[in-house]
């Protein structure tokens, strides 16, 4: 999410600007933010928001972007969130950002106003045409920021993001902007393609503010620990008179920076005394949170270099060693599972995509919570507790086991019976086997699929022609391919 205020500070303000040094990029290995980078794409060029998602276009966005890249000499690795083990910060900022999404969703549905609203799908059609195109990705298990930074560090190569959380750590080839990375420009000169961009470094931004390179994590925890005796501060009073801006991050820095031969614990217990009419539990409480995010910028060993390499998959924090079969750790780590079934094993929480669509109205979500029930039964069996859906507001869910699924154990599903899977499968969509056999088994899916949701979804559907329409479409695209090979 990033240090609040500070892209705005790097980029707005001429002056501050220069921090960013230009940059030809090429011949290098590169590690990417999959998920900032998935949402650059798709609202960077406006692709649709309102009726589910432009998908097509998306993808062909993803391949432009990793051709260039190719193109480059350029070896690109992505890391996507792998989800759970959040701490209760980022929980609750995830949350409170997940409420200004409904009411985002609700504007575009009523007004058709443009908002940063990622269609439900888009990060699975982004994982699969990189599966597709073999560029390489992996899932992070855990808290992600720190792991994609600490390879960097250990590759010696910059990472690609638009996260300010990676202008903390002190990384040596630093970090790649992605608003400033011009990667559908590629241009030429006698070293061959690169991509013309800026390069931001800890260096550069310590310099410029004069601050030791040490203080940076208490600068970001400062900054972003969001907590209302922290807010009362007022550190536009440690600038200089004539300073030309009244910036809260530039009298923090100013403030730092003041503070060169102190000692962490001495620059905290300052901020401490910045607030005199504190208790002295609140005082306690804010210190422990602010130690807190201080440790979540501190780089740990990687242990994403032995997936990339040797396809090692990476360990898993300890608090899930008990939550998740070993089976299920390869899958996840290579973006073929969803990476819900961390949140779902470990936290036993969901927290459900959202769509563009009237507030007053039932929520779409509710449509597949039958599914969802199934899901639950099958990670979790029956005696272990609801589920925390996470949607408009707050359901206590209980997985679902009955049919076929009694059958199934999450320890030794893959070596199930194929048959006692199908079968799962068509009673969670209300289907009978014999109700598809005139179906071509492509498209047996799809049409079970559709089936359930003409059933379920309230209000009831009025879009069966335009999807009968595309799925004819898709068929004969198909088939013209086929007879052109």
């Amino acid at each position: 999410m990033g240090v609040k205020g500070l892209w705005w500070l790097l980029e707005v303000n001429s002056q501050i600007y220069q921090i960013y040094k230009d940059y030809h990029f090429r011949d290098s290995k590169l590690v990417v933010d999959g998920s900032n980078l998935a949402y650059h794409l798709y609202f960077r060029f406006f692709l649709d928001l309102s009726h589910g998602g432009e998908y097509l276009a998306f993808q062909a966005l993803v391949q432009d972007f990793f051709t260039n890249l190719h193109n480059c000499g350029i070896k690109p690795y992505v890391v996507m969130d792998g989800g759970s083990s959040k701490s209760d910060n980022k929980l609750n900022n995830i949350l409170k950002r997940n409420r200004e999404f409904l009411r985002r969703a609700h504007d575009i549905a009523l007004k058709g106003r443009r908002a940063d609203l990622l269609p439900p799908f888009t990060l699975s059609v982004f994982e699969q045409t990189l599966n597709d195109m073999k560029v390489p990705l992996v899932r992070c298990f855990g808290e992600t920021d720190g792991q994609l930074a600490a390879l960097a560090r250990e590759w010696c190569c910059p990472v690609l993001s638009i996260d300010t959380d990676f202008y903390i750590y002190d990384l040596p080839e630093g970090v790649l902007p992605l608003k400033l990375f011009r990667w559908d420009g590629v241009e030429t000169d006698l070293g061959g393609c690169f991509i013309p961009c800026k390069r931001y470094t800890t260096f550069s931004f310590c310099t410029f503010f004069n601050i030791d390179p040490q203080l940076l994590p208490v600068f970001a925890s400062l900054a972003e620990y969001d907590d209302v005796n922290l807010r009362e501060i007022k550190w536009i009073q440690f600038l200089p008179a004539d300073h030309p801006r009244k910036c809260r991050l530039e009298g923090l820095l100013s403030w730092l920076g003041a503070r060169t031969d102190q000692t962490t614990e001495d620059i905290l217990t300052a901020a401490m005394d910045l607030m005199p009419n504190m208790s002295q539990q609140a005082r306690t409480e804010v210190w422990t949170m602010v130690r807190m995010a201080m440790l979540e910028h501190e780089l740990p060993s990687s242990s994403l270099r032995g997936f990339f390499s040797e396809e090692t998959v990476p360990p898993l924090p300890a608090e899930m060693l008990s939550c998740v079969p070993d089976w299920v750790r390869a899958p996840l780590a290579r973006g073929e599972l969803s990476g819900d079934v961390l949140n779902v094993l470990v936290d036993r929480r969901m927290i459900l995509g959202i769509q563009a669509e009237l507030s007053d109205l039932q929520s779409s979500n509710l449509t597949s919570q039958p599914i969802r029930q199934v899901l639950y039964g099958l990670l979790l069996g029956l005696g272990r507790g609801a589920v925390r859906e996470v949607d408009r507001v707050e359901l206590e869910v209980q997985p679902l086991v009955q049919g076929a699924a009694q059958q199934l154990r999450l320890a030794t599903l893959p070596q199930a019976d194929r048959a006692v899977r199908l079968q799962v499968c068509l009673e969670t969509l209300g289907v009978e086997e014999e109700t598809l056999e005139g179906v071509p088994a492509h498209l047996r899916l799809p049409v079970a699929v559709t089936r359930y949701w003409l059933r379920r979804a309230s209000p009831e559907p009025t879009l069966l022609k335009a999807l009968l329409m595309v799925m004819v479409q898709g068929e004969l695209i198909r088939q013209n391919g086929k007879a052109g090979r």
